[in-house]
């Protein structure tokens, strides 16, 4: 079930808790991917929050979101880099992305695993995806005041394995939005501190979002193919029979 655009929109731009959210997961965001010039940057589902940091250093960027969802034009006041697509057919070629992002669009899929084939298919060898979700055992995950509390919440280890089986390699995890999503005054002055808390103390404390950055595993080819023709010789090279005298 995918909310609707102009929900996700207004909490993220037009709340306190939402822009709250916006700056800690896009923080955790840019100490992953500090870096992404001369490259092609997308992302699936809510992205835009994101992608804003690499407007002006990445070589493109694109913003899907899926047609269950809608679509808004982004960014504000400037040429329009956001496209309606469906869930699993992507207006990208095959290879055609290094870093890749998905907010707002795994857990509420209802193929996820075609979602995960597309995202494999047009990321480029040793490309880089970021999944981010609501952690099952999180406050966020439990309130339906916030996207995330929408769709199917993961554990981490839930999440790295649906990923190992759709040709994924997890390589770094994380943890973010350690603080209440309560809207009452103290918890958002408090924000910072409860966010610095639990980067500290991750193993105690839970976070409500989960972030699993994975890299794309080419397999080596199967089947018959070049190994077949190689084991047959060439015919210019079979020895000939010599000539018999008449």
């Amino acid at each position: 079930m995918h909310l609707d655009v102009q929900d996700l929109r207004n909490f993220y731009y037009r709340s306190t808790l939402g822009r709250a959210a916006q700056a800690a997961v896009r923080f955790q965001v840019e100490q992953l991917w500090p870096d992404a010039r001369g490259q092609t940057v997308a992302g699936f589902g809510f992205p835009a929050p994101l992608l804003r940091p690499y407007l002006g250093r990445a070589r493109r960027v694109v913003a899907l979101m899926p047609a269950p969802q809608g679509v808004m034009a982004w960014p504000a006041g400037m040429p329009n880099v956001s496209v309606l697509c469906e869930e699993t057919l992507w207006p990208l070629d095959t290879g055609a992305v290094d870093k890749l992002v998905l907010m707002h669009g795994l857990e509420t899929c209802e193929q996820p695993s075609a979602l995960l084939e597309e995202a494999w298919r047009v990321l480029e060898p040793g490309g880089r995806a970021l999944f981010i979700v609501p952690s099952r055992g999180g406050l966020w995950a439990r309130s339906d005041r916030t996207p995330f509390g929408y769709g199917r919440p993961y554990t981490m280890r839930q999440l790295e394995d649906q990923l190992s089986r759709h040709a994924f390699v997890p390589e770094r995890q994380v943890s973010t939005l350690y603080q209440p999503p309560s809207t009452r005054r103290f918890w958002r002055r408090t924000a910072p501190m409860w966010e610095a808390l639990g980067a500290r103390f991750s193993m105690v404390l839970g976070g409500g979002v989960l972030m699993v950055e994975a890299s794309k595993r080419v397999r080596a080819p199967r089947g018959p193919g070049l190994r077949e023709a190689v084991r047959k010789p060439l015919g210019v090279l079979k020895p000939r029979p010599e000539a018999k005298p008449v």
